[in-house]
């Protein structure tokens, strides 16, 4: 009983590790990437990019944790999982952390609502983007209207998505 009391107590006033800080939210972006090779077959693109919707999520609450730049290897990480073309995700979503940045700057306040809309214009930026890239690069005819089921889905999945990386942050702080 008294060794448990004691090992508590040794755990208080300790901080998380670096890369428990830091690197947490590139290795659940790099997972959710990584969701993409499961072996899922469909006749239209359904499912939705987690990678691009965890990166979101993680920018848009912890704005100080992930910059701009942060885009190339990820995207360049997310291109080798998905099939897409190299460079895609790269130009998209660091494109697409740029845009936030500018964004961020401009508002004074924001709030859910205003997240999920930011959220839901860098969804639609990115997966329209990312069939342009595929069409111009021999990828086939891909029409908007078969991605518009991908995008609706990501969006609406956004929220959920959110509150994961909530409850992930809160671990990553714990000591």
């Amino acid at each position: 009983m008294i060794d448990r009391h004691l090992h508590h107590a040794t755990r208080l006033g300790r901080h998380p590790s670096r890369f428990r800080l830091g690197g947490t939210p590139v290795v659940t972006v790099l997972l959710g990437s990584m969701v993409t090779a499961l072996p899922v077959i469909a006749q239209s693109p359904s499912m939705p990019p987690f990678g691009l919707l965890i990166l979101l999520a993680w920018r848009l609450l912890r704005p100080e944790l992930l910059r701009a730049w942060i885009g190339l290897p990820l995207g360049l990480f997310d291109d080798m999982m998905s099939g897409q073309p190299i460079g895609s995700a790269m130009c998209l979503w660091t494109l697409t952390l740029i845009g936030i940045d500018a964004v961020e700057h401009r508002m004074v306040w924001r709030g859910y609502r205003q997240d999920w809309l930011i959220a839901s214009v860098a969804i639609i930026f990115c997966l329209a983007g990312g069939a342009f890239f595929a069409r111009i690069t021999g990828g086939g005819e891909i029409k908007l209207i078969l991605v518009a089921p991908q995008m609706l889905w990501t969006i609406l999945l956004f929220p959920f998505i959110v509150r994961q990386c909530a409850r992930i942050d809160r671990w990553r702080v714990m000591a």
